[in-house]
């Protein structure tokens, strides 16, 4: 039995297998990882930035970066004043920055897609990159990234599933089971958006961290017009390669 969601236009499944699932069948993906790839790359493209996903936390991510003309994000407590994981530190990247974004959530997704024309959405671009996916076909997939266990398991996490909603709740079309709870999730956690997230896991880790400012960036609900789509690799703004 296929769990493809075939019949209906706006389809939500979480993760990798999420993305192996629904992929084949989709006129355009939607990778949502709100704390932080998703929130990263919006911030980021909004500045005139090219983002280049990376699956490894590890030393080839550096060399994958030379290879481009790149830098390459650290992780958030190794930064210090560079760019990372953080989207507090890409408020202030350069137009023209072109950045390695290592991350084993969102890149790795955006990464499996294939063929499907693929979006990075968060909360912070909700409405303009349900816009963006409808430009392209009535056949839409969010994927909801979650984050990892300590054994490598997905942890589904309720930001990504708020934030999944959220676009959901934007698009127009036949919802699946799946979508229509993501939706529902969504309109539930509108009022108490921050709060929430704050107060969840995911939240309260980067909190604990000294990385509260993050959780903020992240929550501000439609905060932004910038749509990342991945573009031979690379996630570029929509508009400057569509014109909208």
């Amino acid at each position: 039995m296929r769990f493809d969601q075939t019949g209906f236009d706006i389809r939500c499944e979480w993760g990798a297998a999420g993305v192996a699932e629904l992929a084949d069948t989709s006129d355009a993906m939607i990778i949502v990882d709100v704390l932080s790839f998703s929130t990263c790359v919006t911030i980021a493209i909004e500045r005139g930035t090219i983002i280049f996903p990376y699956r490894w936390r590890d030393g080839s991510a550096s060399e994958y970066a030379r290879g481009l003309g790149a830098l390459v994000a650290s992780s958030r407590r190794e930064a210090g004043d560079g760019y990372s994981l953080s989207p507090a530190s890409l408020m202030r990247i350069a137009a023209g920055t072109r950045l390695v974004l290592p991350s084993p959530n969102g890149a790795t997704l955006s990464l499996a897609v294939g063929r499907a024309p693929t979006l990075a959405g968060c909360l912070r671009n909700a409405a303009a990159v349900a816009r963006a996916a409808q430009q392209i076909g009535p056949r839409i997939s969010v994927i909801p990234a979650g984050e990892r266990w300590a054994d490598g398991s997905l942890r589904p996490a309720i930001e990504d599933l708020i934030g999944a909603g959220a676009i959901v709740h934007r698009l127009t079309g036949a919802r699946s089971p799946e979508a229509a709870i993501a939706e529902q999730a969504f309109v539930t956690a509108q009022p108490h958006l921050r709060s929430l997230i704050a107060e969840a896991g995911s939240g309260r880790e980067l909190i604990a961290g000294g990385f509260a400012s993050d959780v903020e960036l992240a929550t501000g609900l439609d905060a932004s017009d910038a749509v990342g789509v991945l573009r031979d690799g690379a996630y570029v703004r929509w508009s400057d390669t569509h014109g909208s």
